[in-house]
């Protein structure tokens, strides 16, 4: 089976969905949450990718990894990231504003980060980035899919609701079947490299999480705007990166994808520790 069969409807479904869960207001927040959302765009499209790129190093990644580790680090906030912090007692707004921002200003940031780090890596390996069907791709299966949900919530908010309450409740099974559908075509890398993979993804998650707390509360961030901060910096659109890496339209490469699979399984299970951990003051 073609996983990018699976990858791409996946992926233009949940940006779909994300869609449907946005309303215009949704990106004034951005006035609203000057510091939070500055920190949490900050943290998604600057640091993590710098924090992915010395791990990659001091890891000493193969270039393929190494790309794909880059790559998971350069991909907008997932939308699950709203219901954890929703369940974390996180700023719900600021949560579902920052998916939003960063789902559109990724479509920017990506390929430019992704293009460098190609550059620099790829050549030893065969391995080049078409900038331009990236682009084209990810507005297909990203920007127009966000466009239709807002418009739809727009102009009929009962049916947006509706249909969003169903596909809501098959965002992260479908994810998990992609990743155990990836896992069963190439256990035998992912088995093989598993230790320094799982390190150096772990690694990115919880670095991710423990720059975000530490700037947060240099900038006096509340409990609640914290706790968003964290988990937004932290929780990557894996099945965006599955489905760049995967494409037949850009990198081709089932090993490029291998840390994002990686990533999306260690990301619920560090951030699922997170919420049940950590205080639910305000």
């Amino acid at each position: 089976m073609n996983s990018i069969l699976i990858v791409l409807p996946i992926l233009t479904v949940l940006m779909f969905d994300l869609g449907l869960t946005l309303k215009l207001s949704d990106f004034v927040t951005v006035f609203r949450y000057p510091k939070a959302m500055i920190l949490g765009l900050s943290g998604q499209l600057l640091l993590l990718p710098l924090i992915a790129l010395a791990l990659g190093t001091v890891f000493n990644l193969p270039p393929l990894f190494f790309i794909g580790l880059v790559l998971i680090a350069c991909c907008p906030g997932g939308s699950s990231s709203n219901v954890f912090s929703k369940i974390a007692g996180g700023d719900v707004a600021l949560s579902v504003s920052l998916t939003a921002v960063s789902s559109l200003v990724t479509l920017v940031t990506l390929p430019i980060i992704m293009n460098y780090t190609t550059l620099r890596l790829g050549e030893t390996v065969g391995v080049t980035l078409p900038v331009a069907n990236l682009l084209k791709q990810n507005l297909l299966t990203m920007l127009l899919p966000i466009a239709l949900g807002i418009a739809l919530r727009y102009w009929k908010e009962g049916v947006a609701l509706k249909i969003d309450k169903v596909l809501s409740k098959v965002a992260f099974p479908a994810l998990m079947l992609l990743a155990a559908i990836f896992f069963i075509q190439n256990k035998g890398a992912i088995i093989a490299n598993f230790k320094v993979l799982g390190l150096s993804t772990g690694s990115l998650i919880i670095s991710a999480i423990l720059v975000a707390a530490v700037l947060g509360r240099i900038i006096r961030l509340d409990n609640r705007q914290q706790r968003t901060i964290n988990i937004e910096v932290g929780m990557q659109n894996a099945a965006q990166a599955i489905a760049v890496a995967t494409s037949p339209f850009v990198f081709n490469n089932s090993e490029i994808a291998t840390p994002a699979i990686i990533y999306a399984l260690l990301m619920n299970l560090v951030l699922l520790t997170y919420v049940a951990l950590i205080p639910k003051q305000k």
